[in-house]
């Protein structure tokens, strides 16, 4: 079983471990990377998640560290919590039998808990750039002697507005330094990142895994952000669904759709980065045996997740890659089988639709959702069907008996039927049908036509534009009017000190408020809270439905500035 482990010279530590966790061979990436990395190399690795990256890295980290030096060998940055968690459980599982000392450093935990663990020591540090580059200016962090240092999923982090951050860190390691970037795309300023830091690297690259869309049914609904779970549990009283696989785009908002869905009578249960890998497996187990039959997960939490007979993969908030749409509704489809793939776009996402389609060289069809006639003549061909496979198989002797003491007690064999429909409903009370606000479309702008990998890069320039803006204003005093002409001045009740950054206001006034991200104005950062620029005519529809957004679980809290 370890037998082409051992082929790519691994020490037996190593490969007693993956055996331990049941690997029977190297992954195509692991393959190509390993031997390359062990020879000390710089390496690029493109391949899309669920390819064995991890130990495509880890294990040759592992072999390289020398041990009881005290000080950090390797740093691992990775673009989100949810990943450096996965990562830095990971070091410590292909690392167990070397005893190595493994660091896990992210926004959102108490810098206690990592300063503690930066103290005893760490050979290895995992984290996200922000909180990683946060040790460092405060001399918790000394990353002067690193030697393997590893960008997982790099063009994620050019997504979320953290390259600069990147940049920074990469200065402060040792330019002798091996470096591993690993990324499911190659935009132009990653292969600038790389081209500027990386000596003579090494490509390797996984073809894209190919999606039979033959087999899925593709189909979109143009709604407004806030309407999104009214519209999904309209489509679940109409949709034949035997298990569903639901993506949105936080880790939190796993959660609260998970729950939205079981108050309203269609229980669902969360996959992310908060959970154990027990707790993890239990959940799987559940939707396996059709315990549950609906699951809301991130794009990272459902890394890996091979499960057969997905009837449906929906699209809560649409990927901004393409790739990563395609990875998605891969799922669905499979073993010869049809699956269903829907996608829930707010307008602002139309151009993230567009992309797609041109990534795929498919159009994808809009359909309107089922009004609420349509919901109620559903039910009522439901309970007709069901009542009609019961009286086919005329097994309901005991319900006649009861019938009989009814008619004998005087009362109209119709109206008894009657009523017994009328018990059989009442749980339809319990799934009111919401109300959806029909969409207005507006014309599209003139740069809707760009290609798709030329938008996600214009997002990413806005997002740095915005971390510019922080620096820029940074340390003035700041005026509650703006100086913009046209543009109203709000306040929110995050700041520097809750670890806000720029792209994080943009993206959730936008996503809440149903605007375009490249509207928004000025974004300035206090250290309690921030001030933002939004164009007067859409002040009020920000006021409205942006209010109450929430940005690492805390509200904005909106007013005029």
């Amino acid at each position: 079983m370890t037998t082409e482990f051992t082929a790519l010279d691994l020490h037996p530590a190593l490969v007693q471990a993956v055996a331990d966790l049941g690997y029977t061979a190297p992954t195509p990436i692991q393959t190509g990377i390993i031997p390359l990395m062990l020879a000390g190399q710089d390496v690029i690795g493109q391949a899309q998640t669920g390819t064995g990256k991890t130990a495509a890295f880890a294990l040759p980290i592992l072999q390289h560290l020398q041990p009881g030096l005290r000080q950090v060998q390797a740093l691992i940055l990775t673009p989100t919590r949810e990943l450096a968690i996965q990562v830095g459980e990971a070091m410590v599982e292909y690392g167990q039998h070397l005893g190595v000392r493994v660091v896990t450093i992210y926004g959102g935990q108490s810098y206690n808990i990592q300063i503690g663990g930066l103290k005893r020591g760490a050979d290895v540090v995992v984290g996200t750039p922000g909180r990683v580059l946060d040790l460092i200016n405060k001399k918790l962090l000394d990353i002067g002697q690193v030697r393997t240092l590893v960008l997982d999923e790099a063009d994620e982090m050019l997504s979320m507005g953290f390259i600069e951050d990147v940049e920074s860190i990469l200065i402060e390691t040792p330019s002798s330094r091996q470096t591993a970037l690993f990324s499911a795309t190659m935009p132009a300023e990653i292969r600038r990142l790389a081209d500027k830091y990386m000596h003579s690297p090494q490509s390797v690259t996984i073809q894209r895994e190919q999606v039979t869309v033959a087999a899925i049914e593709q189909r979109y609904y143009l709604v407004h952000q806030q309407d999104k779970t009214a519209a999904l549990t309209r489509l679940f009283e109409m949709e034949e669904i035997t298990s569903a696989l639901i993506f949105v785009r936080t880790r939190a908002g796993t959660g609260d759709l998970a729950n939205e869905l079981t108050a309203r009578g269609y229980p669902a249960e969360a996959l992310n980065g908060d959970l154990n890998q027990e707790a993890r497996e239990r959940t799987l187990n559940r939707f396996r045996q059709n315990k549950i039959n609906v699951l809301v997960a991130t794009d990272v939490a459902a890394r890996g997740l091979d499960i057969e007979d997905i009837s449906h993969v929906i699209n809560y908030d649409l990927p901004e890659m393409a790739e990563i749409y395609v990875h998605r509704i891969g799922r669905t489809g499979r073993a010869g089988k049809t699956g269903i793939a829907i996608s829930l776009v707010a307008p602002y996402e139309k151009r993230y639709l567009r992309a797609i389609e041109s990534f795929t060289r498919q159009s994808i069809a809009r359909v309107a959702l089922p009004t609420e006639e349509d919901i109620i003549q559903g039910r009522e061909a439901r309970l007709l069907r069901q009542v009609t496979v019961w009286l086919q198989r005329g097994r309901y002797r005991r319900e006649r008996e009861l019938l009989e003491q009814l008619v004998q007690q005087g009362h109209d064999p119709l109206e008894i039927a009657a009523a017994a429909l009328k018990v059989a409903r009442a749980e339809e009370k319990q799934r009111p049908i919401a109300a959806v606000a029909e969409v207005v479309e507006t014309r599209p702008s003139r740069t809707a036509n760009r290609s798709y990998r030329e938008d996600p890069q214009s997002t990413r320039s806005q997002a740095r534009g915005g971390s510019q803006r922080r620096e820029r204003y940074a340390g003035r005093p700041t005026s509650t009017s703006s100086h913009e002409s046209g543009m109203v001045r709000l306040s929110i009740k995050i700041g520097r000190q809750h670890g806000v950054r720029p792209n994080d206001i943009v993206g959730a006034i936008a996503a809440q408020a149903d605007i375009p991200g490249h509207r928004i104005g000025k974004i300035l950062i206090e250290d309690s809270h921030s001030l933002v620029d939004i164009p007067q005519e859409l002040v009020q529809q920000v006021l409205t439905r942006a209010r109450q957004a929430h940005i690492f679980r805390q509200p904005l809290d909106l007013t005029l500035a």
